[in-house]
């Protein structure tokens, strides 16, 4: 079953063969779990799918299929659509495949429009310049900021989930994945953002436990759960 927005409905079969193609010859992709895989359409936008992969001990059993009722791609399809109208700064959504195997286990893709960059974990360890370095530090957590001041509270916010991309002549950090995230209709509470904070503290420890790539002031500009909302500087 394939969900797609409506100016993109009339291509289905070509996405549908995209994503068997993917399916097929693509083993390891992008992102912290290998799962996402640009393609494009003739004529048409330059697309990404990130195909549906576990984590924890269950990807030794069964990475890509999950059990239980299909409706989780949906909910995210629609929790990514909020978080766009309500101004977050979040990849496009465009649809969503869900692939039944067999009775309770299926397989996903989720769609977004494709974006130019790299994720923050990988732009950290391409610019060596610590200004640089500060000032991207400084739109990622105006990204979250935005997130959390809109009522988006991320399942697992990290340094692969948070993406350094182009906007005209300036760089911008947009927000990847919301699997599991959870929209409020009010701001995020400050005990709920403590949660996102402390899982990326996590993910930087675990990916940069000698502070090589962000030092002390960029790192507490990017985790302080205490650190109030803020406009980044101009570069």
């Amino acid at each position: 079953m394939l969900y797609l927005r409506r100016d993109l409905a009339s291509r289905a079969p070509e996405v549908f063969s995209a994503l068997a193609e993917l399916k097929r010859n693509a083993s390891s992709g992008a992102g912290n779990r290998g799962s996402g895989f640009p393609f494009k359409l003739d004529g048409g936008p330059e697309l990404f799918a990130r195909r549906g992969r576990r984590g924890g001990l269950a990807r030794f059993f069964t990475p890509d299929l999950y059990f239980g009722a299909s409706t989780r791609p949906l909910r995210e399809l629609a929790v990514a659509n909020e978080a766009r109208l309500r101004g977050i700064p979040i990849a496009e959504a465009l649809g969503v495949m869900i692939e039944a195997v067999v009775p309770g286990f299926y397989r996903s893709a989720f769609i977004t429009r494709a974006l130019s960059g790299m994720t923050l974990w990988e732009f950290l360890r391409a610019d060596d310049d610590p200004a640089v370095r500060m000032h991207v530090a400084e739109l990622a957590r105006y990204a979250i900021d935005a997130m959390h001041n809109g009522g988006l509270l991320h399942a697992d916010l990290n340094l692969n989930n948070l993406f350094v991309s182009k906007a005209g002549e300036r760089l911008i950090v947009v927000l990847l994945d919301l699997d599991k995230a959870q929209l409020f209709s009010q701001a995020v509470a400050p005990a709920r953002r403590r949660v996102n904070f402390e899982r990326l503290a996590r993910s930087v420890r675990k990916l940069d436990p000698n502070h090589h790539y962000l030092d002390p002031k960029a790192l507490a500009v990017l985790t302080s759960g205490a650190r109030p909302a803020f406009t980044p500087r101009a570069k």
